[in-house]
């Protein structure tokens, strides 16, 4: 999974996306605040790898990307649009693959800009990171080789205030940044490498002000950091990471003042979170544990409800068992007690 898996429709339902026997299934509340329905697979009758982004713009429509098996060895990028996750999203589209054939190359990455434009990222072959974008009067661009040297794992993307799209990926040298100048303009690479060393798979943006998004990452000695740009000023190294996976990372109003919120899945197995005023890491943040323990490979992801309140869920791939806590009409980041999904 690359992206937040739980999302709010416009109608203030939540929902989940997963990957299941060869398929993307989502499951959604049948009312805001309700029960929750059967997983339903979504894009039709295609048969996908065990993989998936997830983005959504601000219109609240969600972006799905996966792989796909085509011929034997070789494997083709997929897309589909969920308009309302009640409803039966689009079939899947073909995108082709960024080196024309061959097998997968790595764990694509959707964010959504302010026209309500897909961009889709991945590694290619040669180690950099290729691009394809939807067109302003439908279609799709080609696929665009963004350049970059020794990409690896997971890369991340993500949609600012402004609308603009920005990519990041890890290489051995660093981390690497691409930004969009303008809007419809190619994301090109923005300076100099971030020179830190990166956990592949840590990383998580997310847009935090008019002028700003900001990159979360695990570096090698397991501290948590925090990086707006550029490459000179470095990052801010916030608190020693929870655990070995990335987080999951949201702004919220909490007690009245614009904070970041950070889960992730602990050592322990319990989610760990943590919480800070936006873009002001100097003032400190430190992990509370919640729940029960969790396998090795739970996912954690944070989203609001309609009611602008947190809600933190965590699914355990092949089990079905999603859980969801909620905050406490209270000050501070009390939550209530975790629940498991009711289906009916």
């Amino acid at each position: 999974m690359n992206g937040d898996w739980l999302i709010r429709a416009r109608d203030g339902r939540l929902a989940v996306y997963a990957c299941e026997n060869d398929a993307v299934v989502c499951r959604t509340q049948r009312r805001p605040g309700g029960p929750w329905t059967a997983p339903r697979p979504v894009g039709g009758d295609q048969r996908v790898h065990p993989v998936l982004a997830v983005g959504q713009g601000t219109d609240a429509y969600v972006h799905l990307v996966s792989w796909r098996p085509t011929v034997p060895g070789e494997s083709g990028l997929v897309h589909s649009t969920h308009f309302q996750p009640h409803l039966t999203a689009l079939d899947w589209n073909p995108l082709g693959h960024p080196n024309k054939k061959g097998e997968s190359t790595g764990v694509p990455a959707v964010t959504v800009d302010a026209q309500g434009r897909a961009h889709v990222f991945v590694p290619n072959r040669g180690g950099g990171l290729s691009m394809r974008g939807q067109k302003e009067k439908g279609g799709w661009g080609p696929w665009r080789d963004l350049k970059g040297k020794g990409v690896e794992g997971p890369v991340t993307a993500v949609t600012g205030e402004s609308g603009l799209v920005t990519a990041y990926a890890a290489t051995p040298d660093g981390i690497l940044r691409w930004r969009q100048a303008s809007p419809g303009a190619i994301p090109a690479l923005d300076g100099d490498p971030l020179a830190v060393r990166a956990r592949p798979g840590t990383l998580r943006a997310l847009a935090t002000s008019a002028e700003h998004t900001t990159l979360y990452f695990t570096d090698e000695s397991g501290r948590l950091c925090a990086w707006r740009g550029p490459a000179a000023d470095g990052p801010v190294r916030l608190l020693t990471a929870a655990g070995p996976g990335p987080v999951s990372a949201l702004r919220c109003e909490l007690d009245g003042h614009d904070c970041t919120l950070l889960a992730q899945r602990a050592e322990s197995g319990r989610v760990a979170f943590a919480a800070y005023p936006t873009e002001l890491e100097s003032a400190g943040a430190w992990w509370t544990e919640s729940g029960p323990a969790l396998p090795i490979d739970a996912r954690v992801s944070l989203a609001s409800d309609p009611a602008g309140r947190v809600v933190a869920a965590t699914f355990v791939p092949g089990t079905g068992a999603l859980r969801l806590t909620h905050r406490k009409d209270e000050p501070g980041l009390a939550l209530r007690p975790w629940e498991q999904a009711a289906t009916v």
